[in-house]
């Protein structure tokens, strides 16, 4: 390793969005893994936890202690539940570290509405304050030098990114979105639960949190802050008995007279010097698959003349664009480094 290179630290290294960052960071060029941290299994080989790793990444994982994280690190990302960041994220910073969070603790600016909607005790005042929300192909710009990122979360990427070039221009009728999302049971995260339990997800398909989602207010602040104005969704989610990925397919009334091909251009300029963001052409639209283990997010187009409603098709990898890569992408340009520097990987198929 060399010396220049940034040391970076991992806590919750022992989950799946802690594992997929030492999947990606393992190839940056910049970036040295200086320590693997976990609150539940501090003094253990990581490859005992993630035997694939072995002979790979052969550390023990340390324990929940800034001061001697910083000892070793530049940076922690924290990959730990709603709840436990926003008690560790002010620890990390005193000790010097710079901190990028991937949990949703700094996501909300409202403290009241994150205690609504995430049932914790929302993160103290200044250091919320002090958060940049890193949704990359928007907020890339106020990233760069920052201390603290809130990493966006994996449903909202993928709405979001489908979402805001239509909105921003005044294409969408805002009163009528609806959000029909799914995920594969990693969402979950890898502790045990009936909601990953094989009998109940193999050959299931089913609704939960209709209208209840955390993820709802996050969605409804950025959509907000685009259309200069409150906005209000209609949000349901899904799993799906597969591993990886997320597909979130939104309808609206359109307004203006736009055709489908019009929507495709505005998107690919919208995104056009943003690397992960693919736009299919028209009667093209995205799979789960055609993005698994990368940070595409891919999306497409259909445009029901009949109706004069938009249906966007968009999709991620939930642990990669939708957790761990965009964390990564966010490290890129806090540092000032190339958007894409150790997320260049094909998407795993088939």
């Amino acid at each position: 390793m060399s010396s220049d290179q940034l040391k970076v630290a991992i806590v919750g290294s022992t989950g799946y969005g802690g594992v997929e960052l030492i999947r990606f960071l393992q190839h940056h060029p910049q970036v040295e893994i200086a320590s693997v941290i976990s609150a539940s299994s501090s003094g253990k080989p990581m490859s005992d936890q993630f035997p694939h790793l072995n002979g790979l990444l052969d550390m023990e994982l340390d324990g929940v202690n800034p001061t001697e994280t910083a000892q070793k690190a530049d940076l922690v990302f924290l990959a730990t539940p709603s709840g436990v960041s926003g008690e560790l994220a002010p620890q990390y910073l005193e000790a010097g570290l710079k901190v990028i969070d991937l949990s949703g603790d700094y996501r909300l600016k409202d403290a009241t509405v994150y205690e609504q909607w995430y049932k914790h005790t929302a993160p103290q005042a200044d250091v919320l304050a002090e958060a940049v929300y890193g949704l990359c192909e928007r907020k890339g710009a106020s990233v760069a030098g920052q201390r603290l990122i809130s990493n966006p979360g994996c449903y909202p990427t993928a709405t979001l990114l489908g979402l805001l070039p239509g909105v921003d221009a005044g294409w969408v009728d805002t009163n009528t979105i609806i959000i029909d999302a799914k995920s594969g049971v990693s969402g979950a995260g890898r502790g045990t639960s009936l909601t990953s339990h094989y009998a109940e997800m193999n050959e299931n398909f089913k609704a939960y949190k209709i209208n209840k989602h955390q993820h709802i207010p996050e969605i409804e602040q950025v959509l907000g802050e685009v259309a200069g104005k409150s906005v209000t969704v209609t949000f349901t989610t899904h799993l799906v008995p597969m591993t990886r990925g997320i597909m979130s397919t939104m309808y609206m009334t359109a307004t203006g007279n736009h055709s489908e091909q019009d929507w495709i251009d505005l998107y690919r300029d919208y995104y056009k010097n943003r690397p992960f963001v693919r736009v299919r052409s028209k009667g093209q639209w995205p799979s789960t698959k055609e993005v698994a283990g990368s940070n595409y997010c891919d999306i497409g187009f259909a445009l029901d003349e009949r109706t004069g409603r938009m249906t966007i098709v968009s999709v991620i990898d939930n642990l990669v664009k939708g957790a761990a890569g965009q964390a990564i992408q966010n490290l890129n340009l806090m540092m000032g480094w190339d958007e894409n520097l150790g997320l260049n990987m094909i998407p795993v198929y088939p």
